[in-house]
């Protein structure tokens, strides 16, 4: 078996366990939710260490600067996009972002992180406050310098 497969396989079976194993936010542990415009999806405010990543991806995406993207993923991170093979690492996410970008607002529904694990599940849009037009699964590893990083990004489409 190929050795992308394998390594697929088993970043799936890391979020599925993830989900399984990570206690969800209660209203115990976050502030009260917000309504969403969507489908009455509330939405979390995540940890400050966290939200740097979804504010850091923000201002990437919108300034269309794939080099800053890339550097928000772990050095091997994989970004997982519909219709489109994996991409793997940040030179080529670089690349594969190039040219791609605009008007984004991103939102967390769920959170979860364990020492140097963590991950986001949240939905996206193209203004803060409107409807979600898509949604994601960010898995995130802290590394040696203590920030949280990208280690797989899947999204797609609500429509």
């Amino acid at each position: 078996m190929h050795t992308p497969v394998i390594l697929m396989r088993f970043l799936c079976s890391l979020v599925v366990l993830l989900i399984y194993l990570a206690p969800p936010v209660s209203a115990q542990d976050a502030p009260p939710p917000q309504p969403s415009s969507e489908q009455n999806q509330a939405s979390v405010v995540l940890p400050p260490e966290m939200d740097r990543v979804l504010r850091d991806y923000e201002t990437g995406w919108r300034n269309r600067d794939s080099d800053t993207l890339a550097e928000l993923f772990t050095p091997d991170g994989f970004i997982l996009r519909p219709s489109h093979s994996p991409v793997r690492g940040r030179d080529a996410i670089a690349e594969a972002y190039r040219n791609s970008g605009g008007p984004v607002a991103l939102r967390a529904l769920e959170f979860s992180q364990a020492d140097s694990v963590g991950y986001i599940i949240g939905g996206y849009g193209g203004i803060e406050g409107g409807p979600d037009s898509g949604k994601f699964i960010l898995t995130l590893r802290k590394l040696s310098d203590g920030r949280w990083y990208i280690s797989a990004d899947m999204d797609n489409s609500n429509y």
